[in-house]
């Protein structure tokens, strides 16, 4: 059953003229959501699909250096479009960039993503990059979650890269 499902997923969901995997089957719109394909380990980091699925995410939902959960002005999800981006979703970006052996740009991101918390390092839920603040809930465990799972990643790539030289 699990096969099953896995290549009905791969098949319905992979859309060849966006050249990535798209929010649902037969659809076209992205999701940021979809950048937990590898973290799950539903298909490799280095899959050419991931690939080109979190260039499309960068591309396509990413706004000022960070991640919209979708384009909410496109899907109806019943709220009123113009979110921020979501944290979550850009610290799931720094994992793929990590795990494409993307270093650089993922300790960077990681580093701007830092930034954001407040005066007492607490983050909200999502960041509006045009007014420079945090918004919606907060403040956000989904984040500070994120936060920690993501920094833990570098942490263990740091330490296989230092194994490796040494």
């Amino acid at each position: 059953m699990r096969t099953t499902i896995h290549a009905d997923v791969c098949e319905k969901s992979w859309n060849p003229s966006m050249n990535s995997f798209v929010q649902t089957y037969g659809g076209n719109d992205l999701d940021a959501s979809l950048l937990l394909i590898p973290l799950l380990g539903f298909l490799p980091p280095k899959d050419p699909r991931v690939i080109a699925t979190v260039h499309a995410i960068e591309r396509d939902l990413t706004h000022d250096g960070l991640v919209k959960r979708y384009h909410t002005a496109e899907v109806s999800d019943g709220l009123p479009p113009g979110e921020g981006t979501f944290l979550a979703c850009s610290f799931w970006l720094i994992d793929n960039l990590a795990l494409q052996g993307r270093h650089d740009e993922a300790y960077a991101m990681f580093e701007r993503l830092l930034g954001l918390a407040n005066d007492v390092s607490l983050l909200a839920e999502e960041y509006d990059t045009v007014a420079k603040r945090l918004v919606g809930n907060f403040p956000q465990a989904f984040s500070h979650v994120a936060l920690v799972h993501t920094g833990m990643n570098l942490m263990r790539h740091e330490q296989g890269m230092a194994k490796a030289t040494g």
